[in-house]
């Protein structure tokens, strides 16, 4: 398989992973080092190497990313033991036709304004690489195999898959 194959590949399975997911954590880093997360509803889209995000311009972590762009987000799916970490490079985006592409009206909820809100506007992820553990076993399987690791001494085999996914990935256009 040739690294664009691959590459592809790999943006499907990190796709088919979150886009069931509506939170995340979403992790900045504060002017004094540290780090605050807090949840953030990810738009459904096609995956393309970057995620999207509705907040007010002028929300702490809109000054968080001008001071820092790294940003990590985590997603977690603790029923279907799905767990992915992605970190990239967060910006504001005030892009009308993104916006109008992304709304929902379920978001007046959070923006009472709604699209004639002026400080309406886009986080988006530019993702730089991910990891992510998924198990698909049933829960049953995953008790047999914690108790007998447990009783044995022994590791957990077949605990799932984990993988490591590098950037770079294609972009589109905001």
């Amino acid at each position: 398989m040739d690294e664009y194959t691959d590459q592809n590949e790999s943006i499907k399975k990190l796709h088919e992973l979150i886009k069931d997911i509506r939170f995340a954590m979403l992790t900045t880093v504060e002017e004094d080092g540290t780090l605050r997360s807090r949840p953030m509803a990810t738009q459904e889209f096609e995956f393309d190497g970057n995620l999207w995000f509705f907040t007010n311009a002028n929300a702490p972590k809109v000054d968080e990313v001008k001071h820092d762009q790294h940003v990590n987000l985590s997603y977690a799916e603790p029923d279907k033991q799905k767990y992915v970490s992605v970190s990239g490079k967060a910006q504001l985006v005030r892009d009308r036709h993104k916006i109008e592409e992304l709304w929902n009206p379920i978001y007046k909820a959070w923006f009472p304004q709604g699209l004639d809100d002026p400080n309406l506007s886009l986080l988006k992820v530019s993702v730089d690489k991910a990891e992510y553990w998924d198990s698909p076993s049933s829960q049953v399987v995953r008790l047999f195999g914690f108790v007998k690791a447990a009783v044995t001494g022994k590791p957990i085999s077949n605990a799932g898959e984990n993988e490591k996914i590098k950037a770079p990935f294609p972009r589109q256009s905001s």
